[in-house]
């Protein structure tokens, strides 16, 4: 038998009303009997909704999002406007948390259980554990991944195919000629939170393993001087790279003005790689992977309703195709270049 507000009021020896507000209006309640309504709802897995509506429908009509990078990115920007055109005539307003670290993580799914608020949560591009799936199911709550490495904990997930973007970025690279190459990629993919670029960044170094060729790994950090940070970790190797692939477009577009503000021509000296195909990709002339995250975003929003409505989804985890966009930021090394145009061999 579930748990009432009285028996939330009674364990915590507080009144109903004092319970109501807690979960409501916690701005009226003082810290510490927040903090033992709170505790009392958790022994005895006790949920509120949040509205008179939301009581009547038994839904609170509200998506969780959870997020690592900042919203204003173009990838969550654009996540959020597939989610949006889904779920907004549906009825249902999407609440935005940013998860920055695991204690983070843990944290809201020890409370999302008791306060009930949400419908369905929605994790973009890192990963849940197993007690946290069950802490929703609990309480009948789905969760579906976009761009998730373990899609398997998920009640629902829609994943650009990352294996085959990294690989048919290395194969492209390796087609050119080229053996001296850096990837570089953000601090974060080596966090205790596990990100699905990691797959593309393993299918790649994998490729060019199996060629012989070992690249060349730049960390830097995921701030406003990271491509500060990887000009110099590029001009103090030994020998500059032909090629530097960039675990995404926010990283390889910046990369591109700044290495040709340095006097380095892209692609005479050093081919340029991204992987997304986003904003400003096309102009610049970047060689990336293309992915939609309004379609990816729109796709998550269907099968979340899906679920909360009790239907059986015939595709629980959907994975789209990877495609390789040529553009002008790749060719050949110049020393192969060279010999190609003189008619000897590279």
């Amino acid at each position: 038998m579930n748990a009432t507000i009285q028996d939330v009021a009674a364990s915590a020896h507080v009144s109903v009303s004092t319970v109501s507000r807690a979960f409501n209006n916690p701005s009226l309640v003082s810290d510490k009997t927040r903090a033992r309504v709170l505790e009392a709802a958790r022994r005895l897995n006790f949920s509120i909704m949040r509205s008179a509506t939301v009581l009547k429908s038994g839904q609170s009509l509200r998506i969780a999002l959870l997020i690592n990078s900042p919203i204003q990115s173009w990838f969550n920007s654009s996540i959020l406007e597939g989610l949006n055109t889904i779920f907004n005539p549906a009825g249902y307003d999407i609440a935005i948390r940013r998860i920055l670290t695991l204690q983070e993580r843990q944290n809201f799914f020890r409370d999302l259980p008791i306060r009930r608020n949400a419908d369905a949560v929605i994790v973009t591009s890192f990963d849940i554990d197993k007690d946290e799936v069950e802490r929703l199911h609990s309480v009948d709550v789905p969760l579906v991944g976009i761009n998730s490495s373990l899609s398997e904990l998920f009640d629902a997930a829609v994943n650009i195919d990352d294996v085959q973007g990294g690989m048919l970025l290395a194969r492209h690279l390796l087609s050119l000629g080229h053996r001296n190459i850096v990837f570089i990629i953000t601090e974060m993919y080596a966090s205790v939170l596990h990100f699905s670029a990691q797959k593309r960044v393993n299918a790649f170094l994998d490729t060019c393993r199996a060629n012989g060729v070992e690249p060349t790994i730049i960390k830097v950090a995921d701030s406003h001087d990271q491509i500060d940070d990887a000009l110099t970790q590029i001009f103090s190797l030994s020998s500059l790279p032909t090629a530097i692939a960039c675990q995404e477009d926010g990283i390889a577009v910046p990369l591109m003005f700044e290495l040709q503000k340095s006097g380095i021509e892209v692609p005479v000296t050093i081919s340029v790689t991204g992987f997304d195909d986003s904003l400003y990709a096309h102009e610049v002339g970047l060689t990336t992977i293309h992915q939609d995250p309004i379609r990816l975003g729109e796709i998550a929003a269907k099968k979340a309703l899906d679920l909360i409505a009790g239907k059986k989804i015939t595709n629980p985890c959907e994975t789209v195709p990877a495609r390789l966009i040529l553009r002008s930021s790749t060719s050949r090394p110049r020393h192969e270049a060279e010999s190609l145009a003189s008619g000897r061999q590279p």
